[in-house]
Parts: structure tokens; sequence; C-alpha cells
């Protein structure tokens, strides 16, 4: 009898994770450590993506802006996908590879973290907005597949060691609570 397609994603996810452990903890820690001493300061997050890491920046902000595992203040986050108004604006006027850029050109300032995700590492929007953020003087975070980042070098790389963009999304998941777990630890007595 043949594996059954359920198990054969889990088993090949929990590989995708096991790898994941030892290419990116420190990587995770630093951005961490990022996220944190910017927030710290008064500054804000901006996270961007397309179709579900769109759904995931939304989430981390969401996250920031309320609470993770325990209360705590409301830390400045916005996801630039989430205004459809915006987007779609911009997409009209300047083009569609130009929705994230426009918007951090706009909204960043120097010291805030921009994390652009990107599963191929290739998107035209996201590699824009991250450079538009290190024009602006931001702080550069970018979850990737193992492709990596194509174009640019964000201060911060976070690779996780698969093509299949379903356990990429799966593992940018994770990290975004680790991202989590480390805030809400930072922000609470």
């Amino acid at each position: 009898m043949s594996e059954s397609h359920a198990a054969r994603h889990f088993r090949e996810h929990r590989q995708v994770v096991e790898d994941s452990i030892v290419a990116l903890a420190g990587n995770i820690d630093e951005a961490a450590h990022l996220i944190v001493d910017a927030a710290r300061s008064g500054h804000k997050i901006i996270a961007f993506g397309n179709g579900g890491s769109a759904a995931q920046a939304s989430h981390l902000a969401g996250e920031l802006l309320g609470r993770f595992l325990r209360n705590r203040q409301p830390l400045a986050a916005v996801a630039l996908a989430s205004d459809a108004a915006a987007v779609t604006c911009i997409a009209n006027d300047f083009g569609f590879d130009d929705i994230f850029a426009r918007q951090v050109h706009g909204l960043a300032q120097p010291g805030d973290v921009a994390i652009g995700l990107t599963t191929s590492g290739n998107s035209p929007n996201v590699l824009r907005g991250l450079a538009a953020a290190r024009e602006r003087g931001a702080i550069t975070i970018a979850l990737t597949g193992a492709a990596g980042l194509s174009g640019g070098q964000p201060q911060c790389l976070l690779a996780v060691p698969s093509r299949n963009t379903a356990h990429v999304q799966e593992v940018h998941l994770m990290i975004i609570h680790i991202l989590c777990i480390h805030i809400d630890q930072s922000f609470t007595a």
C-alpha cells in the first residue's frame, strides 16, 4: 500500500522543520532582536508579500498590534497588502511591481523594520519593497525559500531550506510565531 498524501506531506514537512532548525535558529534570534530593538525605540514593523505571504504578513501585523500569547502593549505594525484601495491604486497608476515600494517610501523611517516574504525569492514587488526600505534607512528582513533572495541583501535572511512552496510557507508561519514569542517575552513583565 502506498503512502497517503497526508502522511507524505507531514513526513516531508517534518524534514523541512528539522533542516530549518539547524539552518535558521541563529538567524531567527537575530531577526527577533532587530524587531524588539526597533519596537523598543518606537519604530514600526512593515510587512509585505503576495498571496499566502501577504496573509502571513497580515498575521504578523495583527499579532504585534494585538497580542500573541501574553497581554502586552500594542506595537506599531502594518501589512502593506491589507489596504485594497492603496494596493489597487498603486498597481493601476504605477504598476504591480511598485505596490510595496511606493508604500514603503511613504511610510518607512530610519530604524523601522521592513519584513518581505517571498517563497521564491524572486517577487519583483517584494524585492523593490526591500530596496525602498534600505533607501529609507529601515532594517530589512527577508523570509524566503531555499533559493534565498534574488537581488539585494537584507540585513537578516531567513531562507527556509526547501523549494516546496507549501513547506516554505508552513515554516514561515512557524518563524512568525517564534518571533512573536521573543516579542512577548521582551515586552511583558
